[in-house]
């Protein structure tokens, strides 16, 4: 049985916590609490260690949310059609959440804001499912409930399949690098 079990909210088990088998996480070692009281020291340490997630995620949200209104201009929807500016952009934002999460998850590369800014802010303001299901109750409302249905569903498993393909490109492109990178270091000892 190991020593500490994971943690889990603000608190871990450890045999030797005492009579309840709970004592709190030190700051910095365990997940961050939404709720933390900014007047106990010891959570506004916490706050301070993560201050910079928030307006990170939000500059990286106006930017995607403004190039998705931009392509959203670009390429108007009619009463009784498609929207294929959303359908695109939301299978495009999710093959590159796929990319992004094996770069920055099984790579383990890239800034710690990374993951917040371009994964929450940028693709997280550029995708939009929100404006998915007000479109899709558009086409309802155009008397289109045959396209409504197709457009509803055909989204989901587009944006599956999307960050599936994401994932996929993102792993074979790892595995070439890592090949590549093997090779490399093989040339460079039989060199010597």
């Amino acid at each position: 049985m190991p020593d500490e079990l994971p943690a889990t909210g603000s608190t871990h088990v450890s045999p030797d916590a005492g009579p309840l088998g709970r004592r709190p996480v030190e700051p910095g070692h365990g997940p961050v609490d939404p709720d933390a009281d900014l007047r106990e020291p010891r959570q506004r340490r916490e706050w301070t260690a993560h201050r910079w997630v928030l307006p990170t995620i939000a500059v990286g949200g106006m930017l995607g949310a403004s190039a998705r209104h931009g392509l959203e201009l670009a390429w108007p929807v009619q009463a009784g059609e498609i929207p294929w500016a959303t359908f695109m952009t939301n299978l495009g934002g999710c093959a590159l959440i796929g990319l992004l999460m094996v770069y920055v998850v099984e790579l383990g590369a890239g800034h710690p804001l990374l993951r917040p800014f371009v994964g929450v802010g940028v693709l997280g303001g550029f995708t939009t499912f929100s404006t998915y299901a007000v479109q899709t109750t558009d086409l309802t409302d155009a008397r289109e409930p045959a396209l409504a249905l197709v457009y509803l569903f055909g989204t989901v498993a587009g944006a599956l399949v999307a960050v599936m393909l994401g994932i996929f490109l993102g792993r074979t492109v790892l595995v070439l690098l890592r090949r590549a990178a093997r090779r490399s270091r093989a040339g460079a000892r039989r060199g010597r």
